[in-house]
């Protein structure tokens, strides 16, 4: 499965549109992770819980995302786009979308 931000891919002919896919995950943080990371802030640094769990967040849309794609018999995702948002006080939600294809 070829998964890309842009419009098309060099060296293949889309045949195929089969339909806008989305893939999301809200993901918690948890108590202790929000107190360490709100020390890393005042101290300085990057916070690595925060960017760790970001990871898992997207990973889990891209994946999911796939899944969709290959159900509508897609073996491609053009013009992926993710977008992240904060769900209430600790929660943070990825969505990432685009456009399934069918790739010569």
């Amino acid at each position: 499965m070829i998964l890309t931000t842009t419009n098309s891919v060099e060296g293949h002919r889309v045949t195929d549109y089969r339909g806008i896919v989305v893939g999301e995950a809200i993901m918690g943080a948890n108590v202790f992770r929000d107190f360490f990371a709100q020390i890393t802030d005042v101290v300085g640094g990057r916070s690595g819980a925060y960017e760790s769990k970001l990871q898992d967040a997207r990973d889990t849309a891209m994946r999911e995302l796939e899944q969709r794609a290959k159900a509508v018999g897609a073996n491609a995702v053009v013009g992926i786009d993710l977008d992240y948002e904060v769900v209430g006080e600790s929660m943070l939600m990825v969505s990432a979308s685009g456009t399934a294809v069918v790739l010569e």
